[in-house]
């Protein structure tokens, strides 16, 4: 707790992925960057970040963790796939390898990818549960249906561990998404038409998306005041991004069993986005956790230090008593 956060990613251990603890910020132009950890937990982000950043060197020890995704002959064609990746953290658990592993998003607005908080210590958390965890940094920031390619991105880590699942030791079909935020809602949209139906791959055993967006109709914003941002984020106009699956409550019938996590005080993203997902799949018919706390506002991460401590070890047991009683 007493080095700095530059000092920790600044190990050459984790060079490859340390630029990407939050995507796209250069963390050491910021005041964050010369903060011990505990100033930093005091101050800025609540996350256990030195378990996470303990879990992200011990699986760089082993010299088998850090993937990328995209050749370099297809970065050169879209350099926006440059950077993303997989990190594998595997769990030490005895049984971890008969279980799913957990394919986790962390959020960041799709403009950044929060990995330092939303990616390694809610890794380390399910691998302490008995669970593999691979953590994408997927594209963000981009000019033309990103969207569109977060989805693409989603099909080639799932490709590629599947065709490496006895290198990783897991079952390359079964597996979990967790998200939060922007990757809360690319989870959800995986379970779409536009997701894993589309990518000809299997349906996810479960869907933990943690304060996600899930519509584009709250807080007035059925009018589109951005058309280029709509453009850039969904690749259409705004009614018709509008009557399609992104408007994910209207199209959540592909939709695994699913356990919602997020805090009444959000200030960010409505709270009404996860009810009405949640409604949607009551609907349906289809297993839904709806885990709503009193505080935490935007960002809760792994819940430290909070109400929402313990939320990683609800999501696993809740799915583990649905998978007793089939």
């Amino acid at each position: 707790m007493e080095k700095t956060l530059g000092e920790l990613l600044s190990d050459p251990r984790i060079r490859q992925i340390a630029p990407d603890a939050i995507r796209k910020w250069d963390l050491t132009k910021e005041p964050v960057w010369n903060k011990t950890l505990q100033e930093i937990r005091e101050h800025f982000f609540r996350s256990d970040i030195a378990k996470g950043m303990d879990r992200l060197y011990a699986a760089a020890d082993t010299g088998e963790w850090y993937y990328p995704l995209y050749t370099e002959a297809e970065c050169a064609e879209n350099p926006d796939r440059t950077g993303v990746n997989l990190v594998w953290l595997p769990s030490g658990m005895k049984d971890a390898d008969e279980r799913p592993f957990i394919l986790l998003v962390p959020g960041g607005g799709f403009v950044n990818v929060w990995n330092l908080t939303e990616g390694w210590p809610v890794a380390a958390q399910f691998n302490d549960l008995g669970y593999h965890v691979f953590v994408l940094t997927y594209q963000v920031d981009g000019e033309d249906g990103l969207l569109v390619k977060n989805m693409e991105d989603f099909a080639r880590a799932l490709r590629f561990i599947r065709g490496n699942e006895n290198k990783f030791h897991v079952h390359g079909d079964k597996y979990i998404t967790c998200g939060f935020s922007a990757g809360g809602y690319l989870i959800c949209l995986w379970n779409t038409n536009k997701g894993f139906i589309k990518h000809d791959l299997p349906k996810p055993q479960a869907c933990f998306p943690v304060y996600p967006g899930t519509s584009m109709k709250i807080d007035g914003e059925e009018e589109d005041t951005d058309p280029e941002g709509t453009f850039a984020l969904y690749g259409c106009s705004y009614e018709e991004a509008a009557a399609s699956e992104f408007e994910i409550p209207e199209h959540a019938e592909h939709f695994p069993s699913t356990a919602i996590f997020l805090a009444a005080d959000d200030e960010l993203v409505d709270p009404m986005n996860s009810r009405m997902l949640a409604s949607a799949l009551d609907r349906l018919r289809i297993p839904c956790r709806l885990e709503i706390g009193p505080e935490g506002g935007h960002g809760f991460a792994d819940g430290t230090g909070m109400c929402m401590a313990g939320w990683t070890e609800r999501a696993v047991r809740w799915y583990e008593s649905l998978e007793k009683k089939e």
